[in-house]
């Protein structure tokens, strides 16, 4: 089997994650104030408006980030054992 590219599952990730995230905080006065109500305790500092959605977009981004490359190099791992 093939492996994965964990900075490609990072980004794959991280940017659309960043952008529900992003465009969310921007939305939220009329919109997705629920949303970004519940994530804002998730990501200190995200909150309705340009300055929220940009500290929990970049947040959003870091956290999904991770989690995609853990993903892939924990896959990678459990090829490798095969």
């Amino acid at each position: 089997m093939d492996k994965l590219n964990w900075k490609a599952l990072a980004l794959a990730f991280g940017v659309p994650w960043a952008l529900c995230v992003l465009t969310s905080g921007l939305v939220a006065p009329t919109w997705a104030s629920g949303f970004v109500q519940v994530f804002s305790t998730v990501y200190p500092g995200y909150g309705p408006g340009i300055v929220g959605g940009i500290v929990g977009g970049i947040e959003a981004f870091a956290d999904a980030a991770v989690a995609g490359a853990l993903v892939a190099l924990i896959y990678n791992w459990a090829v490798s054992k095969n």
